[in-house]
């Protein structure tokens, strides 16, 4: 079995931490790889030098049976680790070593026995949609898939206005901040933020949010994954950009993007006995009595 490890330079590793994650990998006897960002923080904070067979680059390529990717950090982490992945069927799994971490809610602590779920095969894995966009991009990116948003935005003081269709049929303009387009994963992120519903992983459908809109009325709507959206972007009077993800391009005037559900998905590994109920009811601390 083979471990596909990805962390990012700016995070702040302890040599504690590495040197447990590298003993607990060596532990259970793992072939691994680490990408190169991350390479030169292990032989720096904790002295451990690795091979060049051992380091790989922007694309993993492919990769042999049981390979699980391990994402060690917060989300974001977790995202720019499966953009490596440019949609291969490899298991995903998020130990968090950050703050709020929806997709990464395996505890840092206790990586043996994580690792030891690993080599036993008792993790479970879900699968999650991936969005692919097309369009105007000013420069077409490395990889057109996100797992959490597509969103269009302002950059600057001005209004954009961003029309937005549904097969074809118009749902709105929005006239603000920008648009969001969400997959059931993303609604715990930057759509939530916006004002957008949390939505369970396993639903099969797409959420269309407004930033900061100009009509107040303007509300989220939830479509089926099925649908196709088309999105122009009107922005005359400030610059505008595009993010997949935490990926972000610049756009002109007169953009247009389509959104769908990709064929590929993920597959986000599960640690033992923890729901996304679970996870939902832990990070946002509902049902803790404030006022004690």
């Amino acid at each position: 079995m083979k471990i596909i490890l990805f962390s990012r330079a700016q995070i702040a590793h302890t040599p504690e931490e590495i040197r447990q994650l590298f003993d607990a990998i060596e532990l259970f006897g793992f072939d691994y790889a680490v990408n190169e960002e991350f390479a030169p923080v292990v032989r720096q904070t904790a002295g451990i030098e690795l091979p060049p067979e051992r380091v790989y680059g922007r694309h993993i390529g492919k990769q042999p049976a049981e390979t699980v990717m391990v994402c060690y950090g917060g989300d974001g982490t977790l995202l720019e680790g499966v953009h490596r992945l440019c949609g291969a069927p490899v298991p995903v799994m998020g130990i968090n070593a950050g703050h709020l971490g929806f997709l990464t809610s395996a505890p840092s602590a206790g990586l043996n026995l994580i690792f030891d779920d690993i080599a036993a095969g008792r993790i479970t894995t879900e699968p999650r949609s991936l969005l692919r966009i097309e369009g105007d991009f000013a420069e077409r990116p490395d990889s057109t898939l996100a797992l959490n948003e597509f969103t269009v935005q302002r950059h600057g003081a001005g209004m954009i206005s961003v029309e937005t269709y549904v097969d074809d049929q118009m749902v709105a303009t929005y006239h603000g901040d920008g648009v969001i387009v969400s997959t059931p994963t993303g609604s715990t992120a930057y759509s939530l933020s916006a004002g957008g519903p949390v939505v369970v992983p396993t639903c099969r459908c797409l959420v269309i949010s407004p930033l900061a809109p100009h009509n107040l009325t303007m509300r989220p709507v939830v479509i089926p994954d099925s649908g196709v959206i088309s999105l122009r972007v009107n922005a005359r009077r400030s610059d505008a950009f595009v993010t997949l993800d935490d990926r972000t391009h610049p756009i002109s005037h007169g953009a247009a993007f389509t959104v769908r559900r990709a064929e590929q998905q993920i597959f986000l590994a599960v640690p033992h006995n923890i729901s996304f109920y679970d996870t939902l009811r832990n990070k946002m601390m509902w049902g803790i009595d404030i006022r004690s």
